[in-house]
């Protein structure tokens, strides 16, 4: 009888545990998509909870406030990004060809609209810029950082510092990035991103480092 009870508040602890797991789905879901298309201010929380089918007490439970779940969101959007970039770069024969391709890649993704949006608009705009440092610090620059490692250590770039240039390149890529997503025709601004960088990248290989 002990051991039927124990085992009945185990599955009641599981099918809790599910039950928050696709709540949280279900507004993550509804709010990165009235985000991307509406933006976060535009976005009122009654709109994310109809979208989504919960409470606003569910909301709540889960998330402090539409910015704490904004935040959210904009991590996993960091995530998927960083989880795209970095398939791109090890499908790539070299260090070096893969760092460029997972750069190049960054900087076409600017031309999605909820990576526009959510990653390049609103990020700046909601969190702070100690959020949005510590977030990025995990996920696109950990990413710049590590192939920038695999590059000097291979010896495709001289031996230097993969930290403060993993941030220089970061801050250079997102720049870039902002122009890109503010341009009236951003597919001409990418095509001159994507060349200008390829000349920076060039100028960091070993062959031209002295």
């Amino acid at each position: 009888m002990i051991r039927a009870e124990g085992t009945a508040r185990k599955r009641s602890r599981k099918t809790q545990s599910e039950r928050s797991a696709a709540t949280t789905a279900l507004l993550l879901a509804a709010a990165r998509e009235l985000f991307s298309k509406r933006s976060f201010a535009d976005t009122a929380t009654e709109d994310i909870l109809a979208a989504a089918g919960v409470t606003r007490g569910a909301l709540y439970h889960h998330f402090d406030s539409k910015a704490a779940l904004f935040r959210a969101v904009f991590e996993n959007e960091e995530a998927a990004l960083t989880a795209r970039l970095t398939k791109v770069a090890q499908a790539q024969p070299d260090a070096l060809t893969g760092l460029r391709a997972g750069c190049r890649a960054f900087l076409e993704a600017c031309l999605d609209p909820v990576v526009q949006r959510i990653v390049l608009r609103d990020a700046r705009a909601v969190l702070s810029l100690d959020e949005l440092r510590e977030i990025e610090s995990r996920y696109t620059l950990a990413a710049l950082r590590n192939g920038l490692k695999h590059a000097i250590a291979t010896g495709a770039m001289a031996e230097r510092s993969p930290d403060i240039l993993a941030h220089m390149m970061l801050g250079a890529l997102s720049e870039a990035a902002m122009a890109i997503a503010r341009a009236p025709q951003p597919k001409k601004v990418l095509k001159e991103a994507l060349a200008e960088f390829d000349c920076l990248l060039e100028g960091l290989t070993r062959k031209n480092a002295g």
